[in-house]
C-alpha cells in the first residue's frame, strides 16, 4: 500500500478527494482545507503524485479499476462525504478489453455487467453507475465545485479584449450546436470561424481539438465555445479551462474562448485571465 499519512491536525470533519491529473485536485484540497477539513485522497493517475500528497492530511495511490480499493480506504479515515475530480483518460474508465492490463476488482464488474446492463456506455451513464456503486459502500460523490467557487466563469467578459461583432456571430451560432452535442454526450466543446465548425470535441479531449482546429484553420481568429452538459451534473465531469488552454489558443490561432458562467471552473482563474490579456485572447462568460 502506498500511503503518505500527516497526522499532525485531526478533525472531526473529513472530506474524501478522489484525485486524477491535472490542478483542479489541488483547488479543491486548498478550499477544503480552508474551510477547516481534514482530506483523504485517493490519487488515480498514472505518476507518483508526491505534490498532490504535500497538501492533503492522508494520501493513497489507488489502481483506476479497483473502486473496492477507494472505499475501503476513505471507510478507514471516516471520509463518506467524497469530491471526485481531475483527469482520468476516458479510454481507462472500466472498458472490458483493459482487463488484463487494470486488473478490475468485483465493484469494477459490478459497475459495468451489472449497473450498465442493458444501458449505453456513455459518460453520464458511466459516472451515474460509479457514483452508485460508491453510495453503495458508504462513499457519497458531493458537488465537485463545492470547494473552489471562487475560480468559477462569471457571466460577460473577463479579460480586456472584448470580442468582435464577427466572433459575437460565431458565438450565437456555435451555442445551441455545442449544447446538442453535450445532449447527445459527444463533446462539450466546439471551435467556430465565420459560422462554421472547424472542429468538434469528442473523446480526445479539447487540448487536442485545438490542436485541430489550428490544423484546419491556418488564417486563426476562430472561437472556442466550452458550455456544461444541458443537465450537468456537477458531481464530475464539470468543464474546466485553465492557463494551458489559453496557451494552446494563442498556439493555434484562437482568439476568443467562451464559456458557460456559473458552470465552468477556470483553473487559477486570476492566473489565465492575466495571460489571456497578454496573448490577446478573450474570456467570455455566458
Amino acid at each position: 500500500m502506498n500511503e503518505i499519512e500527516h497526522t499532525s491536525h485531526k478533525r472531526a470533519d473529513v472530506l474524501g478527494l478522489i484525485a486524477g491529473e491535472g490542478r483542479l485536485p489541488f483547488l479543491v484540497a486548498a478550499g477544503a482545507k480552508q474551510a477547516g477539513l481534514k482530506v483523504v485522497c485517493v490519487y488515480l493517475a498514472d505518476n507518483a503524485g508526491r505534490s498532490l500528497a504535500n497538501e492533503v492530511d492522508v494520501f493513497y495511490k489507488a489502481a483506476i479499476a479497483r473502486p473496492g480499493a477507494w472505499i475501503r480506504k476513505l471507510r478507514k479515515h471516516s471520509a463518506s462525504r467524497t469530491i471526485m475530480v481531475g483527469r482520468v483518460a476516458k479510454s481507462r474508465l472500466f472498458t472490458p478489453w483493459r482487463i488484463l492490463r487494470y486488473l478490475p476488482d468485483w465493484r469494477a464488474f459490478r459497475i459495468y455487467y451489472w449497473r450498465l446492463h442493458g444501458k449505453d456506455k456513455l459518460d453520464d451513464s458511466l459516472l451515474s453507475a460509479l457514483a452508485d456503486e460508491l453510495a453503495s459502500g458508504g462513499i457519497v460523490l458531493e458537488n465537485s465545485i463545492m470547494y473552489c467557487k471562487e475560480h468559477m466563469a462569471t457571466a460577460g467578459v473577463m479579460t480586456k479584449r472584448t470580442p468582435s461583432t464577427s466572433v459575437e456571430n460565431d458565438i450565437e451560432f456555435g451555442w445551441p450546436i455545442v449544447k446538442k452535442l453535450g445532449e447527445l454526450d459527444i463533446g462539450q466543446a466546439i471551435a467556430v470561424k465565420e459560422r462554421e465548425v472547424i472542429a468538434v470535441e469528442a473523446i480526445e479531449g479539447t487540448a487536442e481539438m485545438i490542436k485541430r482546429a489550428g490544423r484546419f484553420c491556418k488564417s486563426g481568429g476562430w472561437t472556442l465555445i466550452k458550455t456544461s452538459k444541458p443537465d450537468q451534473d456537477m458531481r464530475f465531469d464539470v468543464p474546466c479551462v485553465g492557463p494551458e488552454t489559453i496557451k494552446s489558443l494563442a498556439e493555434n490561432g484562437g482568439k476568443c474562448l467562451v464559456v458557460e458562467a456559473d458552470k465552468t471552473i477556470i483553473i487559477d482563474k486570476g492566473e489565465t485571465i492575466k495571460l489571456a490579456d497578454q496573448l490577446n485572447i478573450t474570456i467570455l462568460g455566458r
